[in-house]
């Protein structure tokens, strides 16, 4: 109910610029109309369709590493072989970047498993490419004995079922 009030209050201060409203304290209106006036009224110099500022340095500016498409498959295809238990996530076990990962690492832990990882937010390359490898659309993406078994959703039904438990003592 509190976040509710507050997200009320955001959106009016955001649809006018009058004074807040005499429930509310203006130490705590002041910065909420700052910045819901910041949002609305861009700089000129930022350009928002990319996130970045127009006028930034080279240095600055997001990085597309180049790689054929097929080297990209080549390597998921020999990461695949090579590894037991295989996870393609965002970030890295020990710091996951998307709570959909980070509960793959959890489900993955708790089984003791024995996995390899790879960051996806490390190359977009390879974040297309798995995707389009197994024609899954999403990310976390999980690898057992060389064959894909699907996403976080699918992990935690056969960790829930007790599925994945047999199925990684047999790929052990």
């Amino acid at each position: 109910m509190r976040r509710a009030a507050t997200l009320g209050l955001r959106v009016a201060l955001r649809s006018s610029t009058a004074a807040p409203a005499a429930h509310c304290s203006t130490a705590y209106a002041a910065p909420v109309a700052s910045f819901a006036r910041a949002r609305h009224h861009p700089s000129p110099w930022t350009d928002v369709s990319r996130g970045f500022a127009a006028e930034s340095d080279d240095d600055f500016k997001p990085k597309v590493h180049a790689t054929g498409g097929d080297e990209v498959q080549a390597a998921i295809a020999q990461d695949v072989k090579e590894n037991r238990v295989l996870l393609y996530m965002k970030g890295t076990p020990s710091a996951p970047r998307c709570g959909f990962s980070n509960m793959a690492v959890q489900i993955l832990n708790f089984h003791n498993a024995d996995f390899a990882s790879r960051d996806v937010l490390a190359s977009e390359e390879l974040r297309n490419g798995i995707k389009e490898f197994t024609s899954w659309p999403t990310i976390p993406q999980v690898f057992i004995d060389g064959e894909f078994v699907g996403g976080c959703d699918i992990l935690r039904q056969m960790h829930s079922d007790g599925e994945l438990e047999k199925l990684l003592k047999k790929a052990a």
